[in-house]
């Protein structure tokens, strides 16, 4: 990790955090988190690991043009790359999940990567129309907040298109991309990015199909109304008021936030963009807090104690986040 990126992390956490804080009063804040019913917790985390098996199954139908491997194969790889997220800053829980996928089934890291690529993109189009519904339920919104959604909304859509079309059209792309590749590369390199351009591409071969793509996108949705589900557990152990709706918001608006670069476990950019949506709502903000820490201890926790299990019964090592750095540099030059 070089650096400035880490700096980069700190610095936009920090900035967060201090939005979160500023005249927040920690004695109510800490009142709600005494009298809160945390036996609620046990079906939030129940059904946010129904999401984490959705997402199995997900990764496995985007799998299938590579390699079929089993759901009982793949579990492990997906909780490790999601424990890898939440304590590495960046998503550097992707690499490692594509790194341990490269180790365990032969599957090439340039390929995994592109169908992790075409998850996120995904995710964040489901996002942002959750989002987008939510809006049409609260007219009283600010114009902050809508404007976050039309720009998400753009750039996911945009980013869709582009892939699908090199999905769909691998010859058009490659007529696009090689004379781009023979006037700006050195010669010595351009074999070695046109092998990881290809390895790429074949990644994406499940969106060749419309029917692939219709159930991902349908798979994706399942996903993120589970997880909005465990939002609205959550809820119910601070006896908030919210409807389905305003929580479909915060689901979309946070994990849109948590794109920016952070300190490890989104530290801040979660719980101040949740905040800000449920004061949004008419959520006092030490309630809001209150709720938001929980919330994102529950998402975070379970899932980040499971990954260090798999991680440990594969016989993996910090150092290995290295060697997948090193791999991925490797199969570029191959």
């Amino acid at each position: 990790m070089k650096r400035w990126q880490s700096w980069l992390g700190l610095a936009v956490s920090a900035f967060f955090l201090w939005l979160t804080l500023r005249g927040l009063k920690l004695e109510e804040v800490a009142s709600y988190l005494q009298t809160a019913n945390y036996l609620w917790l046990i079906p939030s985390v129940a059904v946010y690991f129904l999401a984490v098996a959705a997402r199995t199954w997900r990764w496995n139908y985007l799998l299938r043009p590579l390699k079929r491997i089993s759901l009982k194969r793949l579990f492990p790889i997906v909780v490790i790359g999601y424990m890898g997220n939440n304590i590495f800053p960046f998503r550097i829980g992707e690499l490692l999940r594509a790194y341990v996928l490269k180790r365990n089934e032969e599957v090439s890291i340039s390929s995994s990567l592109a169908t992790i690529v075409v998850e996120r993109i995904f995710d964040g189009l489901t996002m942002l129309l959750f989002a987008f519904v939510a809006l049409l339920t609260a007219p009283f919104l600010s114009d902050a907040l809508r404007l976050t959604v039309v720009i998400g909304s753009l750039v996911f859509l945009g980013a869709l298109i582009i892939f699908l079309f090199l999905a769909a059209r691998p010859a058009t792309a490659a007529r696009l991309y090689n004379p781009l590749i023979n006037h700006l590369i050195p010669h010595r390199l351009r074999d070695k990015l046109r092998g990881f351009i290809e390895r790429f591409m074949s990644g994406l071969a499940a969106l060749r199909d419309f029917k692939h793509v219709i159930m991902i996108f349908l798979t994706t949705v399942l996903i993120w109304l589970l997880e909005t589900v465990t939002y609205w557990f959550v809820m119910h152990a601070f006896s908030l008021q919210l409807s389905f709706f305003t929580l479909m918001m915060m689901n979309g608006v946070v994990n849109l936030i948590t794109t920016l670069p952070a300190a490890p476990g989104y530290i801040g950019t979660f719980d101040a963009s949740g905040i800000w949506v449920l004061e949004a709502f008419g959520v006092i903000k030490s309630r809001a807090t209150a709720y938001t820490l929980v919330l994102h201890a529950t998402l975070w926790l379970p899932i980040t104690l499971l990954g260090f299990f798999y991680m440990i019964r594969e016989g993996l090592r910090w150092g290995d986040l290295t060697q997948a750095a090193h791999l991925r540099e490797s199969e570029t030059a191959t």
